[in-house]
């Protein structure tokens, strides 16, 4: 097991011992809500989101000081790994969950963290949304769609909602690397130059829609060779 692996392990049982009842966050949820974060037009200190991590009340009801000292930064550490990877690459991997009775991965937890955090701004993401590009405002607007869909109201029918549902876990790097280039451009350029890779050098994901234009899913179209 690598050390990434021993650090994730452990950040879910520190979060697994919070009071259950006060739903705190998972690994997925505490994964999308800290990229949302980071991903904001505007800075948001920890004293302003890491309450929210611990569920409804944002009472964590630590038993003692260890414990408290030792989820935090758990916590604050997860924070800092996704900040210096955004640094060296816009497109990021998502922590899902996965069912264990049928393999699905679930991407709904991953979501609802993301969105949790837009909510944190409202008002800078409207002006955001307001001013970004097509690929930017398309991207953010998909991501509040998914949304929709976890919560139970989107007005999507529900063989839309089944295929989206599949493309969903490799689309959505993509929507997060458009929003970071609109929201975050200083640090997208500076992933860029790092990597030397072309700004919007999209990754496509299995699932996604060709970049060709064929109409077909990638991994049944370019993605073959």
């Amino acid at each position: 097991m690598s050390r990434s692996d021993r650090e994730l392990d452990r950040l879910a049982d520190l979060l697994s011992a919070l009071p259950q009842d006060r739903f705190p966050m998972t690994v997925s949820e505490l994964d999308g809500y800290v990229t949302g974060i980071l991903s904001c037009p505007v800075l948001i200190a920890p004293s302003d989101w890491l309450s929210h991590v611990w569920g409804e009340t944002g009472d964590a009801g630590f038993p003692d000081l260890p414990t408290a000292k030792a989820t935090i930064s758990a916590v604050m550490d997860h924070y800092n790994r996704i900040a210096t990877a955004l640094t060296k690459s816009p497109w990021i991997e998502p922590i899902y969950e996965v069912d264990r009775n049928s393999d699905e991965i679930l991407w709904e937890p991953w979501v609802d963290g993301f969105t949790r955090a837009l909510r944190l701004r409202p008002d800078a993401w409207k002006a955001l949304l307001e001013q970004a590009d097509e690929e930017a405002r398309s991207s953010l607007i998909f991501l509040m769609a998914l949304q929709d869909i976890n919560e139970g109201t989107s007005k999507f029918t529900d063989d839309e909602i089944d295929e989206i549902d599949l493309q969903a876990p490799d689309l959505i790097p993509n929507c997060v690397a458009e929003i970071l280039l609109a929201s975050r451009p200083e640090l997208v350029v500076r992933a860029a130059k790092a990597s030397q890779a072309p700004i919007r050098n999209r990754r496509l994901g299995r699932n996604a829609p060709c970049s060709c234009g064929s109409g077909r899913k990638y991994k049944q179209c370019c993605g073959k060779s």
